[in-house]
C-alpha cells in the first residue's frame, strides 16, 4: 500500500450548499490518476453514502459510495459493537436511520418500553416536541450519542446550526454529556482508518474547520492540512481566534484547492 492516505472534509471544503469549490473535480480526479488512497470523510449524517456520492457525481465531483465515511457510519458501529441488535431513538434524517438498519440496529418505535440509545444528528425538522422526547429519553436511562459537535453547517445561504447546537439544548434539558462520533473525536477518525487499512502516520486530513477537521488530525496523530477561504468555517480572517479554540495547528495551510492538488503531486 501507498505511504500516503488523505481524508477529506465536504461541508466547506469540497462544496458549499450544491456548489462546487474551485479545483475540487481537478483534486480528486488527480487522487484518482495517482491511486493515492483516500475517503470522502463527512460529520454531516443526514445522508447515506449512495446519496453523498450521487450529489458529488452531479456537481462534477468523481465519487462512488464506498469512498464516503459518514459519521452515521461510524456511529450506527460504535453501538452495534457495543451491544448487538440494540434499540435505538433516532432523531435525524435518512442517513442515520439507513446506517442504523444497515448495521442492524432497530429503530426505536416509542410505543413500548425505553430505547438503549438516543442517536441525534442534523435534523432539519427538529422541534420542541422533539426536544421534549429526546430530553425524556436521555434522563430515563438512554445513552446520548451525538453523530457530529459541530455548531455551524456552512450552505448556499450562509452558515446554519449544526448537529451539535441542537445536542447543546439536549445537554442543556438533561444534564449529560453525550457520546460524540465525528470529528474532532477519535471513534469516527479510526473508523476511517480502518476503512482505509492505513495507520494514523500514513495519514492526512484536509478540511476547512480548526475546531473539526484540523484538530482530529492533531488528537488522532495524523498530519492535517487547512483549507482556508473566506467560505469555510476557518477563514483568513478568524484564523488565530480559531487556533486558540481548538488548541491545535495545521500541519500544512492552502489557500485553494489548486494548491491542495499541487501539494497532492509531490505525494509518494
Amino acid at each position: 500500500m501507498t505511504q500516503s492516505c488523505i481524508l477529506i472534509d465536504l461541508d466547506g471544503t469540497l462544496y458549499h450548499g450544491e456548489r462546487m469549490v474551485p479545483g475540487a473535480d481537478e483534486l480528486i480526479a488527480t487522487l484518482n490518476d495517482r491511486h493515492i488512497p483516500f475517503l470522502f470523510l463527512t460529520n454531516n449524517s443526514s445522508a447515506a453514502p449512495e446519496t453523498v456520492a450521487l450529489r458529488l457525481n452531479k456537481m462534477g465531483i468523481p465519487a462512488r459510495p464506498e469512498q464516503v465515511c459518514t459519521s452515521s457510519m461510524a456511529a450506527a458501529a460504535y453501538m452495534a459493537g457495543r451491544k448487538p441488535g440494540a434499540s435505538v431513538a433516532i432523531f435525524g434524517e435518512a442517513g442515520l436511520r439507513g446506517a442504523v438498519s444497515a448495521a442492524g440496529l432497530k429503530e426505536f418505535s416509542g410505543e413500548n418500553g425505553h430505547p438503549d440509545y438516543v442517536l441525534q444528528g442534523i435534523d432539519r425538522e427538529f422541534s420542541y416536541e422533539k426536544l421534549a422526547q429526546a430530553g425524556r429519553l436521555i434522563l430515563a436511562g438512554a445513552e446520548f450519542v451525538l453523530t457530529n459537535p459541530d455548531l455551524l453547517l456552512p450552505s448556499e445561504g450562509g452558515l446554519m446550526p449544526g448537529a451539535g447546537t441542537l445536542g447543546a439544548a439536549l445537554q442543556s434539558m438533561t444534564g449529560v454529556q453525550p457520546v460524540v462520533i465525528g470529528k474532532p473525536s477519535s471513534i469516527l477518525m479510526n473508523f476511517a482508518f480502518n476503512r482505509l487499512g492505513a495507520r494514523s502516520s500514513q495519514v492526512t486530513i484536509i478540511g476547512d474547520n480548526m475546531m473539526t477537521d484540523i484538530k482530529a488530525g492533531a488528537q488522532a496523530g495524523c498530519r492535517s492540512l487547512l483549507l482556508l477561504t473566506d467560505e469555510g468555517v476557518t477563514t483568513p480572517h478568524n484564523l488565530e481566534r480559531h487556533k486558540g479554540l481548538a488548541d491545535a495547528e495545521p500541519d500544512l495551510v492552502k489557500s485553494n484547492l489548486h494548491e491542495v492538488r499541487e501539494w497532492v503531486l509531490t505525494l509518494s
